[in-house]
């Protein structure tokens, strides 16, 4: 069973008279630049790991450009063997 909506306007009055509008904006604005703060580091994060990703592919094509000379030297010299 769920509260109705008079319910919880009469929750919502009382946290007002407890706290006070003045110290709930504080806390509105506290939660909102942590919020802002928490989805920036998340969206760095992301970008930093694009950038890594996008370093590692030139070393990745460059191994795999290894490998297969080295197994068609390997095959080469088993034709000439």
């Amino acid at each position: 069973m769920s509260p109705g909506p008079w319910q919880l306007l009469i929750l919502l009055l009382i946290i007002v008279l407890l706290f006070g509008s003045k110290r709930l904006r504080n806390l509105g604005s506290d939660v909102g630049s942590a919020v802002r703060g928490f989805k920036k580091s998340v969206s760095d994060d992301s970008k930093k790991d694009e950038d890594a990703n996008e370093d590692d592919e030139p070393t990745k094509n460059l191994n795999q450009n290894k490998q297969a000379e080295s197994t068609t030297s390997e095959s080469e010299k088993d034709k000439n063997a």
